[in-house]
C-alpha cells in the first residue's frame, strides 16, 4: 500500500508566518497516472472531503511518461484537517483495485 504524505506548505498571512490553532496545510494522499488520481478525487469528493490535482498538466501532455508516485505522477491533495479520512478512502480504492473476483 502506498500512501505519499508530504506536508511542505505554511499558511501566510500579512507576510509574516501565523500559524492557526488547526495548523491546516495541504497534504498529497495520492500519486499516480491521470486516471488514477481522478477516481481517487472522485471518491474523496463523494464523501464529502475537498480534494485537487497538482502537477497534472504532464499526464495530459505525456501520459506514457508518467509513473504512479514517480516522474510526472499526477497528485490528489486535501487538507490536512481531512487527512485521516482521506487515507481510508485512498485504502478503499487500493482494496477494489487489488479484490480478487
Amino acid at each position: 500500500m502506498l500512501f505519499i504524505i508530504i506536508s511542505e506548505y505554511q499558511i501566510l498571512t500579512n507576510v509574516e508566518h501565523m500559524k492557526t490553532h488547526d495548523d491546516v496545510t495541504p497534504v498529497i494522499v495520492f500519486a499516480g497516472n491521470q486516471f488514477d488520481a481522478g477516481l481517487v478525487k472522485s471518491m474523496l469528493e463523494d464523501t464529502e472531503i475537498e480534494a485537487y490535482f497538482r502537477d497534472d498538466e504532464l499526464g495530459m501532455i505525456a501520459p506514457w511518461y508518467t509513473a504512479p508516485g514517480g516522474a510526472g505522477a499526477t497528485k490528489v491533495v486535501v487538507s490536512s484537517a481531512d487527512l485521516e479520512a482521506a487515507k481510508a478512502v485512498v485504502e478503499e480504492y487500493y482494496h477494489n483495485i487489488n479484490k480478487k473476483d
